[in-house]
């Protein structure tokens, strides 16, 4: 098997993209995706986000709103708001977001890859998420939402995109975020051949984004199907993609006062109050916000662990250096007292968690790189959860795998 390969794309029909596009399943709550198809009977949520079209407080995990997303896709289909392509090709994504530009090629990646680690992760799976997609997969017969893959920059890619970019985008359109996303359809053979085996002679691809969609590509693999052995990606040169900060949110101290919690941290970190918000300018350096109060943190050095590309990353230095030892979070996958913001929202979403009494304290982060994440997969280690949020998120509805 290839490592990627082209297939005939699930799309919305000439003009429907505006109709058709929304943000990733996975970045709203249920009232936010109710809010966004107000008004949209062919955003591509009605599949993605099914429970918009049950009642309020339906359980997103019953049969019934995988069924909807079922009935919901056919009716798109139908209706020819959604068209398949009659012959395999490969797909050009690009994305523009103020100054930041990336290009990425979509393809369908091979599962057996993933399963071998040639396609290497750097996230462990909750069980619950990845059973929900699974169940979203075999219910749609279709992978709906990409998986964000990352190469190391290649020249020969460079040249073969250059070619189709350089061409008017079949669909461009923008996002309610004000992103633009654009699709290109590359069709002739010589640059499918050579796509392929630019990316045949590749050792690696790495998950950026996606690791339920994949492990759950995996789970569904086989049967006779080949399009079920691959799974739906994009695929972003390193060093174009862009890694906001993941931040934090505690619902308490863990029984201290602030006055003990702040003298405790000094055990391990440099403690300075600031007049300002902080966004931490460099790793090591963390912003705390307690109710009214912003303080900059610096790690000490003899903290950092030595040659370790799990244990020196800023995410793992917060847990091991303060929430494990301090708020008692031993897993920040399972435990309800935190909670996660992207860094799309800002320090001031941080700020609001907190004065609204919701949450007693926040952390900001400074971003994780594309080389320390590429560093981890390629040691076989994984980081803790929430390390990274890439932005801008690739849209759901304008590139669909059928199976």
């Amino acid at each position: 098997m290839t490592l990627i390969k082209p297939f005939a794309a699930l799309r919305p029909a000439a003009g429907r993209a505006a109709d058709v596009v929304a943000p990733p399943y996975d970045v709203m709550n249920e009232a936010e995706a109710r809010a966004l198809v107000v008004g949209r009977p062919w955003s591509f949520l009605h599949i993605s986000r099914p429970e918009v079209d049950l009642p309020a407080g339906t359980d997103p995990y019953s049969a019934e709103v995988y069924a909807m997303a079922a009935e919901n896709l056919a009716r798109m289909r139908d209706e020819s708001v959604l068209v398949q392509d009659e012959r395999p090709a490969y797909y050009l994504y690009q994305l523009i977001m103020g100054e930041h530009t990336q290009t990425g090629i979509v393809a369908a990646a091979s599962v057996a890859a993933y399963q071998s680690g040639r396609i290497k992760k750097h996230e462990y799976t909750r069980p619950t998420k990845e059973d929900d997609r699974v169940r979203q997969i075999e219910a749609l017969k279709a992978q709906t939402g990409p998986v964000f893959l990352i190469y190391r920059g290649d020249a020969t890619v460079d040249l073969l995109l250059a070619e189709t970019v350089c061409q008017p985008p079949e669909v461009e359109v923008t996002a309610a975020d004000g992103v633009i996303h654009r699709i290109w359809r590359v069709d002739r053979q010589a640059t499918i051949d050579g796509l392929s085996a630019a990316f045949e002679s590749m050792p690696a691809l790495y998950v950026a984004d996606g690791h339920h969609r994949s492990a759950a590509a995996a789970r569904v693999a086989g049967g006779g199907d080949e399009e079920r052995d691959y799974f739906l990606a994009v695929i972003f040169p390193h060093d174009q993609v862009q890694i906001l900060d993941y931040n934090r949110v505690v619902k308490d101290l863990n029984g201290q006062s602030e006055a003990q919690f702040l003298a405790a941290l000094q055990d391990a970190f440099e403690v300075e109050a600031s007049a300002a918000a902080v966004r931490p300018r460099q790793a090591g350096e963390f912003g705390l916000y307690l109710p009214g109060r912003w303080f900059r943190l610096r790690i000490k050095d003899e903290r950092i662990p030595a040659d370790n590309p799990v244990q020196s990353l800023d995410v793992s230095l917060l847990a091991n250096e303060l929430l494990q030892p301090l708020l008692g979070i031993s897993d920040q996958r399972t435990d309800e007292r935190i909670d996660f913001v992207g860094g799309i929202r800002g320090v001031e979403a941080l700020q609001q968690r907190v004065d609204s009494g919701e949450m007693a304290l926040a952390f900001a982060l400074f971003p994780t790189g594309v080389e320390a994440l590429l560093a981890v997969a390629d040691a076989g280690e994984v980081m803790p959860p929430k390390s990274t949020w890439f932005e801008p998120k690739l849209a759901d509805g304008l590139v669909s795998h059928l199976i």
